[in-house]
């Protein structure tokens, strides 16, 4: 089996298992992620994070959204980059933004250049993830969206942190040179911190 089969293979399965979770196990999981995330310090201290709506069975960031509202963190969505290809914005988003779903379908803040946020001015980026494993490595999509637009940040702000479900770790990712690793992945029950 080549890397990219093994790859998609793992993207399939993971994918399987966490759409398969009841709508109970889900809101249970938003819940517990947000009791994670606001006893994080760098949480508790960051003035502006990049967050994501969930899609395909992720875990639901609305609540920890709403919390991050009421602590007066400001919080920016991604948004496909309309002319460089692959490449992601940040938009500042309310609970009035306008929205528009993306070619995948998932909603994105209207685009407004005044809502822009350039990445390195953001305290923390939360990524999404298909699947992760003991030393930090993840494995998205496969669009390379995040990896393109975190490469440049590895040694320098903002933190980078993973959001996944527990029943998306694995023991080994085959890794890709291209492939950001994680300093922290936070599941509903733990937070991971590699090196």
């Amino acid at each position: 089996m080549t890397l990219f089969n093994s790859r998609q293979a793992i993207r399939q399965q993971i994918r399987h298992t966490r759409q398969m979770l009841s709508s109970e196990s889900q809101t249970e999981a938003s819940l517990s992620l947000v009791h994670q995330l606001k006893h994080i310090a760098i949480i508790a201290k960051a003035k502006s994070v990049a967050i994501y709506h969930a899609n395909d069975g992720e875990l639901n960031t609305t609540p920890f959204i709403h919390w991050c509202w009421q602590q007066n963190i400001q919080t920016y969505l991604p948004v496909l980059h309309p002319f460089n290809k692959g490449q992601l914005l940040f938009l500042h988003y309310r609970a009035t933004s306008a929205m528009n779903k993306n070619k995948y379908g998932i909603l994105e803040p209207q685009l407004d250049v005044r809502h822009v946020c350039p990445v390195r001015k953001l305290d923390i980026i939360f990524t999404p993830l298909v699947a992760f494993d003991e030393t930090g490595a993840r494995l998205g999509m496969g669009g390379g969206y995040y990896d393109r637009t975190l490469a440049s940040l590895v040694t320098t702000p903002p933190v980078i942190m993973g959001l996944a479900h527990d029943c998306q770790k694995i023991s080994a990712i085959p890794i890709e040179a291209w492939d950001v690793p994680l300093p922290h992945i936070v599941t509903p029950s733990k937070h991971y911190q590699f090196n």
